[in-house]
């Protein structure tokens, strides 16, 4: 049997075996991750239609579960699928933050560009060795839209366990502000306390916006 052959809903499985993804258009992309149709919905049509809804890719990654099963042929899993598959890809051309050295604020800013896009309040921390290389960068916490809560327990338990000699603290304003609240200040001035006890330096606070950032080292606010 020849891929004309097949029913419609298997030839872009099929195409992507025999002639590489590269050969398949972005609705047939979809289709493969979305697998089968429902209620008499190929999965190429249910893929045509998520385009033709969301206008593009990164439209659709934008979406919420619930956007995208307004979809006809496209229940709360196959939202899921493709979620899934969209942030996999976003992940992909992330350069990978591991060994980059840290020099000034703006290198470790740059490493951090994709939280500009988020819509709650996450709270990071970049763990770092004697030669400020990353070791990691880790999630402490997720707030709401205009705070996340942290606690310097959460803070310094994984740069205790992977051995850090310092870390650079982050989070992003969703509003796309960096200037610093009074809160931004206080919570810099206990974690950097709490690093000189547990022998841990707090090099800088960085306050990630939609264009800019703020590093609270370089304005000389929270640190003695």
């Amino acid at each position: 049997m020849t891929i004309k052959h097949l029913p419609a809903e298997l030839r872009p499985r099929e195409r992507l075996r025999v002639q590489g993804a590269g050969s398949l258009s972005t609705a047939e992309l979809l289709a493969v991750v979305i697998g089968t149709g429902t209620r008499g919905n190929s999965a190429l049509e249910v893929g045509t239609r998520l385009l033709r809804h969301f206008g593009s890719l990164s439209d659709l990654a934008a979406a919420s579960p619930v956007e995208v099963t307004v979809i006809p042929g496209i229940g709360h899993a196959r939202a899921l699928q493709v979620l899934a598959a969209l942030e996999l890809g976003r992940r992909l051309l992330e350069p990978s933050p591991a060994r980059r050295v840290v020099r000034s604020a703006a290198d470790a800013a740059a490493v951090c560009t994709p939280m500009r896009r988020l819509d709650r309040e996450h709270f990071r921390v970049i763990l770092l060795n004697t030669r400020h290389e990353i070791l990691d960068i880790v999630d402490v916490s997720v707030g709401g839209l205009a705070s996340a809560p942290v606690h310097p327990r959460e803070v310094f338990k994984e740069a205790i366990r992977r051995s850090a000699a310092a870390v650079i603290l982050v989070h992003n304003h969703p509003s796309g502000h960096s200037e610093p609240s009074r809160d931004d200040l206080l919570i810099t001035e206990q974690l950097h306390a709490a690093g000189r006890l547990v022998g841990i330096e707090v090099l800088d606070h960085l306050i990630i916006g939609e264009r800019t950032f703020t590093s609270l080292r370089e304005q000389r606010q929270g640190f003695p």
